[in-house]
Formats: C-alpha cells, sequence, structure tokens
C-alpha cells in the first residue's frame, strides 16, 4: 500500500481515466462505419484506433485536432471506405461532448481538498477547455500536447509536471488509466503511480495500446482511490 501522506499533489491523465473516451470515440465513429455499411465491432475499431493514434502522435509533432482528423483518414483505409468532410470532423468535433464517468467528478473533489491536482493530458489547449467546463474543481495545473509540442509516453509533460508544481519526483503520484501513455513513462522517471484499470474484465486494451507497466497499485475506478486514501 502506498504512504498517502508522503504526496503533496497528485497528476491524472485525463481521456480515458477522469473521462469516458471510448464512449466519446465509439460515439463518434459508429454512424459513419454504419453510414458506409462496414462490419467492425467495437473491440477491433478500438484496436485499430489505439494503433493509427499511437503511430501519428509518434512522428512530427501536430496539434491533437489533426492527430484525430488524421486517425480518422487512416481507419476509411484499413475499413476501405473513403470518408467525407463531415466524416473527417467527427472526432475532433465530439470530443468536447465526451462525458466524464460518473465516479471522476466526486473523487476529484474530494481529493482537492487533500491534495493540489494537475492535469497532464495529450490534448489541444482549446480542446481541454471544453473539457474542463465539465470538471468543476481547481486544478494547480494543466499539461498539455499543445505546451509540450510532443505526446506523451514522450517524458516532457511529466518533467514538466514537475517544475510546474515545484515538487519533487517523491512528492507527486500519477493517476492514469493508460500503461502505454502514463503508468510506464511516469515509472521510467522515478515517479510513484496508480492505474485505474477502466477496462477490468474487457479483452484487450482498448483505445491505448498494449504495454508492460508495474504500477504501484491498481484501482478499478476513482471511487475506490478516495476510499482507500480515507481509510489509509
Amino acid at each position: 500500500m502506498l504512504d498517502f501522506d508522503r504526496f503533496q499533489a497528485l497528476s491524472f491523465d485525463c481521456y480515458g481515466t477522469l473521462v469516458d473516451w471510448e464512449t466519446g470515440i465509439l460515439g463518434a465513429l459508429r454512424p459513419i462505419i454504419l453510414k458506409y455499411g462496414v462490419a467492425c465491432d467495437d473491440d477491433r475499431l478500438l484496436d485499430l484506433y489505439a494503433a493509427a493514434e499511437s503511430e501519428i502522435e509518434a512522428g512530427p509533432y501536430r496539434t491533437y485536432r489533426e492527430v484525430l482528423r488524421e486517425v480518422a483518414r487512416r481507419l476509411a483505409t484499413a475499413l476501405s471506405f473513403r470518408p467525407s468532410p463531415a466524416d473527417i470532423e467527427a472526432l475532433p468535433e465530439s470530443l468536447p461532448s465526451w462525458p466524464p464517468f460518473p465516479d471522476t467528478v466526486p473523487a476529484l473533489q474530494a481529493l482537492s481538498k487533500r491534495f493540489r491536482l494537475a492535469i497532464v493530458s495529450n490534448t489541444d489547449d482549446d480542446l481541454f477547455a471544453a473539457t474542463r467546463r465539465r470538471l468543476p474543481v481547481d486544478f494547480a495545473l494543466v499539461v498539455t500536447a499543445t505546451q509540450m509540442h510532443s505526446y506523451k509516453p514522450a517524458p516532457a509533460h511529466f518533467t514538466r509536471t514537475l517544475e510546474g508544481l515545484g515538487v519533487g519526483r517523491e512528492a507527486l503520484l500519477h493517476v492514469a488509466q493508460s500503461l502505454f501513455h502514463d503508468i510506464a513513462p511516469a515509472r521510467a522517471l522515478g515517479l510513484r503511480t496508480v492505474w485505474v484499470n477502466r477496462r477490468a474484465g474487457r479483452r484487450g486494451s482498448g483505445a491505448t495500446p498494449p504495454a508492460e507497466a508495474r504500477p504501484d497499485l491498481e484501482v478499478p475506478d476513482l471511487r475506490s482511490l478516495v476510499a482507500l486514501i480515507e481509510t489509509a
């Protein structure tokens, strides 16, 4: 069990951890593949999304809005249909409506009474600004791909978070759903981590590529993390 008293701040991945991005992604993509009569179940669609997104983000920096457009183009190629301009815009246009998980806001509100909170996200500033209105808590710091001109799992997000919060590695606990984007690189930098395993009991790794990483703690949701902290 982690010693939660040692931490001054908690940093969170946003999409996938706080926000139900798989519901958002599928909600944007399902109508498109239905329109073209493409046979593709949700698991395969998320696998294709994960592979395309991570490959694009590993290349030269482009905005997350453009990353999502290119994901749509590659999915269309993989599934053998020609997307319209509206199809290509569907993912980035849907992002502001992606819903937080039901446990997210109560958990953040509870945790903010004890810790400084930060966001460490692979997104654009303007896209996160829309999401932030759904997260009614104060964040001490928000770090985005716009600011870093790179994407996790590159380490810049995490080093910037430490600098911006003015804390040492031992005082920051990183909380995230993606082993690939978050847990592995955070651990490589010496940070303690909590894996929010939102896909427990489901096949595959969903909208994130598979990865091998050993978190310090695994929980199924943020409600469980709050309960552990409050009873520790």
